[in-house]
């Protein structure tokens, strides 16, 4: 979601529970399953199987922030992906070219004093970091920082899964119930949804009948999109959710759903989490403060797993910014008589898998680390939609409460509807230590992120065997499909151009808007060439929805990490469940996904099991 000015204070009431698990004595005890990361991924499955009786160890680096006003009040989350309490400190590359590295306008360096320096003329002596892409080290994960944007991927995502693997499971039909089970929508719509899930959802307000400049805009967006403007307040109802015919080519206007309660609280894996343990009756443990480091494997089925080392102790992980390298942590071993699941998201998962000798021969074999699979994809295929935006400035301010709007757009290239957008008055142009600028009141964007991208070759590598330390990582971005892609981006950008160009121009209007990028100048009055455009988009994309870098697979696929099921190929009890596991970025948005493919994991492990879900 698009950062809005963050405000500081608590606007409603706060969490009525905290707890505080870190002291747990969970050393050398046994549990039937260990989930390791309470996100999107582990943290509904830990918090479902307990609530169907079985005892689970949900083990969390971080700690709880389910309290911290810039996490329970959604509209924080720049504070949120600011604070330290919350936040895992990474630094990525986008390509191996340095120069175009060092082209990205947002680009991070630490200075001999410590502090962080964004931009293209560091001072002497600072060293570069790379391009900033923060995570959430706390319970509930990114879900408890993000912009709460909630979208079902189109029905290619899911179908795409189905096809490699043969397991129609995974179809769109199927994958809708796990939708509707942790739904609790508090918006109307013809489709059917969930209205007793543990995930509140609500339509955000596009600001239609309370902002004219929200209404003005968003009719001739509309008219773009080649709908009628008398059309316009039921398309911005429309449920991006629902089970529409076709609604992979659906375009235009639509309600933006987010999981969010209607009071403006944040909805998320860690308010579930938190829920079930407060209320004392289920067997879950949770162990915060506890960095995963290296899963068990039975000394005599040495490709079995059977549970888990651990350190204890804050801020052990060195991406979190309060972390301190001469704590080392407590260290100890937890055991799992049915199953570890490991959930660390996109980063983690595959530096995690490595540690414990699944990976690439070769790279763990440069570190010392006993091979237990030679899995070639762990790490590997990495993938991220990429993001971008075209930001001007209105001739006065914007008036409204940052009222936003989303729009789907297909471009030429698109086998279905390829860029999703939304709208309204903020700016955002990416992550860096302090983000985002503020052009004040002002400022317009329409923010696009890439659906389906076509490269995917991202790198997650092991700097060294210490689990504390962070992974060297690659989005590697256009290395393949460039020309497809970039494609995609200038013909969206161009869109929202050709209707903001017809905003009227008199005394009173926002017009004409004044372009910061990717083409400076008046809009409708600009001279920049469609490859002066592309290039800027390419070497200022950004993003963060990571995913796929342990990804499913068909059985004959080498690079396919996980069976359809999310078993680790090549060992026993051993399953990956987060972001990771997706074949292909799904959507433009993996959070909820994530949260699908979680209820779709518990009902897996059940029904194994003989238990209905």
């Amino acid at each position: 979601m698009a950062p809005i000015l963050p405000v500081l204070s608590c606007i409603l009431s706060c969490a009525l529970f905290a707890f505080s698990t870190a002291a747990q004595d969970i050393n050398g005890k046994t549990y039937e399953y260990i989930v390791v990361g309470s996100g999107p991924g582990g943290g509904p499955l830990a918090a479902n199987l307990a609530r169907k009786g079985h005892s689970v160890l949900l083990i969390e680096a971080g700690d709880d922030q389910t309290q911290n006003t810039n996490v329970s009040q959604w509209i924080n989350f720049n504070a949120a992906g600011n604070d330290p309490a919350t936040r895992w400190d990474f630094f990525v590359k986008h390509s191996d070219d340095e120069a175009r590295e060092a082209r990205f306008k947002h680009r991070t360096w630490r200075k001999t004093d410590g502090s962080f320096y964004v931009g293209l003329d560091p001072p002497a002596g600072a060293k570069p970091l790379g391009i900033y892409y923060p995570r959430a080290g706390t319970l509930g994960g990114c879900a408890m920082h993000n912009g709460c944007l909630t979208m079902n991927p189109d029905d290619l995502d899911w179908n795409y899964i189905a096809d490699i693997t043969g397991d129609d499971s995974w179809s769109p039909k199927n994958m809708r119930k796990y939708l509707i089970r942790l739904e609790k929508i508090h918006y109307n719509s013809t489709y059917t949804h969930g209205t007793t899930g543990w995930l509140d959802m609500t339509m955000l307000d596009p600001g239609y009948t309370t902002s004219a400049d929200s209404r003005t805009l968003s009719q001739l967006a509309t008219q773009a999109a080649g709908f009628s403007v008398t059309e316009t307040e039921d398309l911005l109802a429309r449920d991006m959710n629902g089970d529409q015919p076709d609604r992979d080519n659906l375009v235009g206007p639509f309600g933006g759903v987010s999981h969010i309660h209607p009071d403006g609280r944040r909805s998320s894996p860690g308010y579930y989490v938190r829920d079930t343990f407060v209320e004392g009756k289920y067997p879950l443990t949770v162990a915060l403060d506890t960095l995963a480091t290296k899963v068990i494997f039975d000394k005599k089925i040495k490709t079995k797993a059977i549970g888990m080392e651990y350190l204890q102790g804050k801020s052990l992980y060195s991406a979190d910014p309060r972390h301190n390298a001469s704590v080392k942590g407590r260290p100890g071993k937890a055991y799992a008589s049915r199953e570890v699941i490991i959930s660390g998201g996109a980063f983690n998962t595959p530096q995690l898998l490595m540690l414990s000798g699944i990976g690439p021969k070769k790279h763990l074999q440069k570190f010392g680390i006993p091979v237990i699979v030679n899995a070639p994809g762990v790490g590997q295929q990495l993938a991220d939609n990429y993001e971008n935006g075209i930001l001007s400035l209105a001739k006065r301010a914007v008036t409204g409460n940052s009222e936003i709007f989303p729009v789907f757009f297909k471009s030429s290239v698109g086998k279905i509807r390829d860029i999703y957008m939304w709208c309204g008055s903020f700016s955002f142009e990416g992550f860096w230590p302090g983000f985002p600028t503020n052009y004040g009141p002002n400022q317009y964007e329409c923010a696009l992120v890439h659906i389906n991208p076509r490269s995917q070759a991202g790198t997650i590598e092991l700097r060294s065997k210490d689990p504390r330390d962070v992974p060297a990582i690659n989005l590697q971005f256009f290395k393949t499909g460039e020309k497809q892609d970039l494609q995609s981006f200038y013909e969206g950008i161009s869109w929202v151009r050709s209707w903001l160009s017809k905003v009227p121009n008199d005394a009173e209007s926002l017009a004409p808007f004044n372009e910061l990028h990717p083409c400076e100048g008046p809009i409708g009055n600009q001279s920049c060439t469609e490859k002066s455009q592309k290039t800027y988009l390419k070497e200022q994309a950004y993003s963060h929805h990571a995913s796929s870098s342990a990804r499913i697979g068909a059985d004959d696929d080498r690079y396919a990490v996980l069976d359809s099921s999310f078993r680790v190929r090549g060992v026993k009890g051993l399953r990956v469940v987060d972001a990771s596991s997706f074949p292909k970025v799904p959507g433009a948005f993996p959070v909820l996904p994530t949260m699908m493919i979680s209820e779709k994991a518990t009902e897996t492990l059940l029904l194994e099991i003989g238990e209905e879900y």
